[in-house]
């Protein structure tokens, strides 16, 4: 692997408020961070195999999406303007009925490429044929938290666990230590306690941590109240589940109590404020838990309740949601919001202590954005520049464990064309058989 320098206009850290490096430089060993600091500060010594020069840049930490659907970009644009329930009954789980293994190879790597180009390097994602999603991660260069999601009951149950332990074994430090495999029960309307508790003892067993979806609709609070006399929060306190590292997505409907569990147990929170919009399933306290000490990152879900992958358009959002919600300009500000979509991301995977700061023996996934553009000057505060004006179409250069995957532009590790062309004839293929059944 390549040793690299990179010169830039500024690096972001994001290891530490006011921490920006004008006119620094990152000096990169193999897939680690050797070295960040001003220009010709890098120690002598050291031998760049490549020089990255680029005097109009901002270097930042990669950007982290915690929770995803990543092979549902097939299902892109295919039901919208509907309610979770209604939207997952009637249009989404029906048509996935009919995904093959490629289906989801081939979304994932559609997925995987649309990322890169909005600077997203590591992602966390539940499915299913979670090897295809491994195999497109592997293949792409990206870093990802993978899980297969379990329903718990009906036929489908046992094997889910027998498959998510295969996973998991199979897959755990994968792709050169870029995926971490976990345990994916989908949520506490589909996963009673008893099977909770099966999932928590495979969980432990195998040392790996459980992503679930979490307190995300009101009708999911009203029936796990009626069933349980508690909220879902309540119940997975209960349940121990929050004994183990847990990936708590959405996390929308919560009273104090709730807030007060998920930020004593340390719960990584993952917010998807815009596909929580587009379902209206509400908007999530994200303020109340950050005043609680919770670990609150962001994620876009599946593009087909967003309907895109770009997490800076998601960190916008988050910020502007959160001060029109409770009346305060000065919720959620730019720095915090670009925390959340980096270092505090990258907490909410565990993986806190690899990336999400650019900081020496981290790994090295950097992405360099270009300032020379209309909508980036006049430069006052890169912090608010990124976070409220930057868009995907900025993303330079992407470097993921040391590997440049993209660079002015171009992706380097797929074939983008036929990842395209791929895709659009998987989905359309996929609706022809859910028609075809459908119609008899």
């Amino acid at each position: 692997m390549a040793n690299l320098l990179i010169k830039c206009m500024a690096v972001l850290t994001m290891d530490g408020k006011g921490d920006i490096i004008r006119n620094g430089e990152i000096a990169v060993e193999g897939s680690r961070i050797f070295h960040v600091g001003p220009a010709g500060s890098t120690p002598e010594g050291f031998s760049p195999d490549r020089v990255l020069d680029y005097p109009r840049m901002v270097a930042m930490p990669g950007l982290v999406n915690c929770h995803t659907h990543a092979a549902m970009t097939l299902l892109r644009g295919y039901a919208d303007d509907m309610p979770l329930m209604q939207w997952l009954k009637e249009k989404i789980w029906p048509l996935e009925e009919h995904l093959t293994p490629g289906d989801i190879y081939r979304g994932t790597l559609l997925s995987c490429a649309e990322m890169i180009r909005g600077g997203t390097t590591t992602f966390a994602d539940m499915y299913f044929e979670m090897d295809q999603v491994a195999r497109a991660v592997d293949e792409s260069g990206m870093r990802a938290v993978l899980s297969r999601g379990m329903i718990g009951f009906g036929p489908n149950a046992e094997s889910a666990m027998r498959e998510s332990r295969e996973f998991v074994r199979r897959w755990h430090g994968g792709a050169g230590g870029r995926i971490t495999a976990q345990f994916g029960p989908h949520a506490p309307y589909t996963c009673p306690p008893e099977y909770l508790k099966r999932v928590m003892a495979a969980a432990e067993e195998l040392g790996v941590g459980i992503h679930i979806h979490l307190a995300e609709t009101a009708d999911e609070i009203k029936q796990i109240k009626e069933q349980y006399g508690k909220s879902p929060v309540v119940l997975m306190e209960e349940t121990g589940l929050f004994e183990l590292p847990v990936l708590a997505a959405h996390c929308v409907h919560l009273d104090d109590r709730d807030i007060e569990i998920l930020a004593r147990r340390r719960v990584g929170i993952a917010h998807n404020p815009q596909s929580n919009m587009k379902l209206a399933s509400g908007v999530a306290p994200v303020t109340r838990l950050l005043e609680a000490g919770a670990i609150v990152g962001l994620g876009t879900d599946g593009a087909a309740s967003n309907n895109n992958l770009d997490l800076l358009e998601e960190m916008r959002a988050a910020a502007l949601l959160q001060k029109v919600s409770i009346g305060d300009a000065a919720a959620l500000p730019a720095y915090e919001a670009l925390r959340m979509a980096t270092v505090e991301g990258a907490r909410v995977l565990g993986l806190g202590d690899k990336v999400g700061r650019i900081k020496p023996g981290m790994q090295a996934d950097i992405i360099l954005l270009d300032t020379r553009r209309p909508h980036l000057y006049p430069v006052f505060d890169l912090y608010a520049h990124v976070a409220y004006a930057a868009s995907s179409a900025d993303v330079h250069t992407v470097i993921i464990d040391g590997r440049v995957v993209m660079e002015d532009r171009r992706i380097l590790t797929l074939d983008e064309d036929a990842v395209l062309e791929e895709a659009q004839s998987a989905a359309e293929g996929l609706v022809s058989r859910r028609e075809a059944v459908k119609n008899g």
